[in-house]
């Protein structure tokens, strides 16, 4: 079973910063990709950033040039630094990860989301 934890999300003034952290645990865990992906209120979810056990990025043109994915592949953890933030970046924030154990192949895990909310 792999479960992973998100940290981070809260209410900040436009123009403001925050750091969002997503940990995945599992017994022999091997995470291939790490992503993260929002839902605004009434819109469908939509990705915002990858990372790869290799250290490729990459990010949406919505968010380029003001977020930035990094991963830390010994703690299993990958952040997304949101800087320069707007209204519209107001979501819930959900980490992804493709990920397998000893046991179970390759699948797709989803954190429980946490609340982004940029409002002055």
């Amino acid at each position: 079973q792999v479960q992973l934890v998100e940290s981070g999300g809260g209410l900040v003034q436009p123009g403001g910063s925050l750091r969002l952290s997503c940990t995945a645990s599992g017994r022999n865990l091997r995470i291939a990709t790490m992503a993260w992906y929002r839902q605004a209120p009434g819109k469908q979810r939509e990705w915002v950033a990858t990372t790869t056990s290799s250290g490729t990025a990459a990010n949406a043109d919505s968010v380029k040039g003001r977020f930035t994915v990094s991963r830390d592949n010994a703690k299993n953890t990958v952040y997304l630094q949101m800087d320069s933030l707007k209204p519209e970046d107001t979501a819930v924030y959900y980490c992804y990860a493709a990920a397998s154990t000893d046991r179970i192949p390759v699948l797709a895990y989803w954190g429980q989301g946490t609340q982004v909310t940029v409002s002055s």
